[in-house]
């Protein structure tokens, strides 16, 4: 049996857990520069805010019922997940953390009755952490999600659904349409509905072979995981990412372009980083740069830079972006938007280099090596490349920012006796 854990309305939940008085309470999170709805506890969800929705259209909603607003604090909900795992980690000797506020674990072999251990596990998140979550099993990862869904909207279920049975799924593939399928979007929803195929338990009874010629083998994959034969392998071990990006819209227009070139430094910062804790290097960068499309003069540009030679040296990356920023920026123009991508990522351990090129240095290796382990230890950011150094009035706008309880000595909670 598998079982997957999610987090309800994590972003939500997470600030709850540091002020237990708006528990039960309708709160919302929104996106980077305060600019969507991006998490919702169960009664703002009831107060009929959607997902999604651009904050300046609800905002009046939000302050006519009392809804307690919050930007995104991601050190915050970052730290809170890694609990969570780490929590949920010892419950099964095999899992794999599949987003920010998903777990999947392997119950086979457990010896006391599924659906006690199942509200156990659900319990123990909560007493440790006050993260609520559902627990959702069944014999396969597409089942136990499905299940995971009635966890969260059966109200009778109580946090946890159990699949043991071929009855039991079936009934509840019979409610569910196709696109509430693990890996059905919206798409392949209406290819499947010119097939007639309309509901969860439709897709089930699909012949195999007929869906495989007309969608991929992965639609194979799909509905043998439907009728409670496993196909999809855990993965213990998340796979290297092939392309890294990191953007941000702008906390205000841009019409200089030296906060532009330290926005792209610091954004080349980031993904460099995530480069190295996956022990890769890249080929090739790809940086863009625009304005809003909603102003006059819209303008948009993109420009794929090869670099010398393999590399994870955050130095090198910044100097190529910023050299393809100073090519597209256009003066007189307000710029909203930058970002950069890693693209073609490769292992270290199977670069190749050639006769007339060394690759990078023995002695970049160590210096960012230091770096990592300097801001692992002391806090991100302490050492950065000066490029990204100064005062950021290109920052996302946060104005309803949290403290960050469990990064930041000076935000750790004061109880009062």
């Amino acid at each position: 049996m598998i079982g997957i854990v999610d987090c309800n309305s994590c972003y939500a939940s997470c600030e709850q857990i540091f002020r237990p008085e708006l528990r039960n309470k309708p709160v919302v999170v929104l996106s980077n520069n305060d600019g969507f709805v991006i998490a919702r506890s169960k009664e703002a969800k009831a107060l009929g805010i959607g997902d999604l929705q651009a904050f300046f259209k609800v905002e009046a909603l939000l302050r006519k019922h009392k809804v307690t607003i919050f930007s995104s604090n991601y050190p915050l909900y970052g730290d809170i997940s890694n609990r969570v795992m780490t929590t949920l980690s010892t419950f099964s000797p095999s899992v794999e953390v599949y987003s920010i506020d998903e777990m999947f674990l392997d119950l086979s072999g457990i010896s006391e009755p599924i659906d006690s251990y199942s509200q156990r596990i659900k319990k123990t998140v909560w007493q440790h952490i006050r993260m609520p979550v559902c627990v959702g099993v069944a014999p396969s990862k597409t089942l136990a999600k499905l299940a995971n869904k009635a966890a969260k909207n059966y109200s009778h279920c109580h946090g946890v659904c159990v699949l043991e049975k071929p009855h039991q799924w079936q009934w509840l593939q019979k409610r569910l349409p196709v696109n509430k399928v693990w890996g059905i979007g919206s798409r392949l929803a209406k290819r499947l509905a010119d097939l007639d195929i309309y509901t969860a338990y439709d897709l089930s009874r699909a012949n195999t072979k007929i869906m495989r010629r007309h969608i991929n083998i992965n639609i194979e994959r799909t509905i043998e995981e439907l009728n409670g034969n496993p196909c999809i392998a855990f993965e213990e071990q998340p796979p290297a990412k092939k392309q890294i990006y990191c953007s941000r819209s702008f906390g205000e227009k841009l019409t200089t372009l030296a906060p532009i070139l330290q926005a792209i430094a610091t954004y080349a910062s980031r993904a460099t980083e995530k480069l190295r804790k996956q022990k890769c290097f890249t080929t090739g960068i790809h940086v863009f740069l625009h304005t809003s499309p909603y102003e006059p003069n819209y303008y948009s540009n993109a420009i794929a830079v090869q670099l010398p030679h393999p590399t994870d040296d955050t130095s090198l990356i910044i100097d190529a972006a910023q050299q393809a920023i100073k090519r597209m920026y256009r003066s007189g123009l307000r710029f909203q938007k930058a970002g950069i991508g890693l693209i073609d990522i490769r292992p270290k351990q199977h670069l190749q280099f050639d006769l007339f090129h060394a690759g990078q240095s023995k002695k970049r290796d160590q210096i960012m090596a230091a770096m990592d382990t300097i801001n692992s230890h002391y806090g991100k950011g302490t050492l950065h490349i000066a490029a990204a150094s100064g005062p950021k009035k290109w920052a996302m706008r946060q104005q309803f920012l949290s403290p960050a309880y469990t990064t930041r000595w000076s935000d750790l909670p004061i109880i009062n006796s």
